[in-house]
């Protein structure tokens, strides 16, 4: 795929983004640049190789709430600008 100025005018419609004129070509050729780097990356052979092995991967753990330790609360809100009755109080922003 080359990328030509009726390309770039469309990726500049799709992206809501005004690319300079100056900035035209260099812009067209790191486009090129990244599209042949894929294409090089099309031509691997994935097909034997195993992509995310169960020996290679982090265990699951249980998802269960810790809200009855009050020590991790209380460093918690250690750290908080601000707390109050277990809330962080923050500056408000509506009237």
């Amino acid at each position: 795929m080359l990328i030509d100025d009726n390309l770039l005018k469309k990726l500049e419609k799709l992206s809501a983004i005004k690319i300079d004129d100056d900035r035209r070509d260099s812009t067209k050729k790191e486009l090129q640049s990244i599209l042949e780097f894929v294409n090089i990356l099309d031509e691997l052979n994935l097909k034997d190789e195993k992509i995310g092995s169960s020996s290679n991967f982090t265990p699951l753990r249980d998802d269960v709430p810790n809200s009855g330790n009050q020590e991790i609360i209380d460093i918690v809100f250690k750290n908080a600008p601000d707390a109050k009755d277990g809330f962080f109080v923050v500056p408000k922003i509506l009237d």
